[in-house]
């Protein structure tokens, strides 16, 4: 991919992703997680537990290209995204407990990511021309400059003027959505002669990931006595990810297209399948609401 894009265009791109996401964020949002420990504690167990052993299994499975598993790991290292809170929204979820649910993985993922992602490097032991590919210590710094500092300039630019970030919260969203599509897109044509091999390869192994990770989400909280509201809003935090931070962090930081495909691949399906699923379990419970109103 052409280095302007692989060193500019994409941090830059994501650093404006993040910057938005601090703008719909505050200090209370932060301080809700003592208000919701359980709820917070059971997702966040979801996301940087169950999810990466979901995706090592599958790509075992399917005995996947060591560089495509390795792009899987990184995608399941990375937190939920702000369209997290609009499917949500949509499916009558506790949008507040997404974001928290963002606002804390967010930071975590700082730690979460480089280490979940070295270990797939370790173990799959991808080559990738030859090069030695691993998230060093000023790559860690880089992924901490691209995630954490946009995402504080938000916080302070809402706590600083409101209306300000009240006005600009749409044209970033809508920027911030353009700009993972145009991701998106970029990748696909960098690999176009690969494409259709790497979508029979990871096709079905992103919508198995995509629906196992939205049903732990909302079926674990639910077992575990979360109240509904919340554990849809756990199913869409911990199933729609931030496909741009894997893509930039492949591309921009491994140096590697190839590592960003199952990222790409999965910031594609996981919409439709999100919307299927929050139909689906929207549908179910009002058709238990309707037969206990019966009785």
């Amino acid at each position: 991919m052409d280095s302007a894009l692989t060193s500019v265009a994409l941090p830059a791109a994501l650093a404006i992703i993040m910057f938005g996401l601090g703008l719909s964020l505050t200090v209370d949002d932060f301080a809700r997680v003592a208000r919701h420990p359980k709820a917070v504690a059971i997702a966040l167990v979801c996301q940087l537990v169950l999810l990466p052993a979901i995706a090592f299994g599958l790509v075992t499975a399917f005995d996947l290209d060591p560089l495509l598993a390795v792009g899987m790991m990184l995608l399941a290292a990375s937190p939920g995204g702000t369209t997290a809170n609009l499917f949500s929204h949509l499916f009558r979820g506790d949008v507040a407990l997404n974001v928290t649910l963002t606002a804390v993985n967010s930071v975590l993922a700082v730690v979460t990511l480089p280490v979940i992602t070295n270990f797939a490097l370790g173990y799959f032991d991808p080559a990738d021309g030859g090069g030695s590919l691993g998230l060093q210590f000023t790559k860690v710094l880089q992924v901490f400059s691209v995630v954490l500092v946009p995402v504080a300039l938000g916080i302070a630019t809402r706590r600083r003027s409101p209306a300000l970030a009240d006005r600009a919260d749409r044209p970033v969203r809508i920027g911030s959505a353009a700009v993972l599509a145009l991701v998106i897109v970029g990748t696909v044509v960098s690999e176009r002669e690969n494409i259709a091999d790497y979508a029979a390869a990871i096709g079905l192994i992103a919508v198995a990931f995509c629906v196992l990770s939205l049903t732990v989400g909302y079926v674990v909280p639910r077992r575990l006595g979360i109240t509904d509201r919340q554990s849809v809003a756990c199913s869409m935090e911990i199933g729609i990810h931030n496909s741009t931070l894997a893509i930039t962090i492949a591309i921009s930081l491994l140096d590697s297209v190839r590592l960003a495909v199952p990222a790409a691949v999965y910031g594609v399906v996981m919409f439709p399948v999100a919307a299927a699923f929050g139909w689906l379990i929207t549908r179910t419970t009002r058709t238990d609401d309707a037969a206990v109103s019966r009785v």
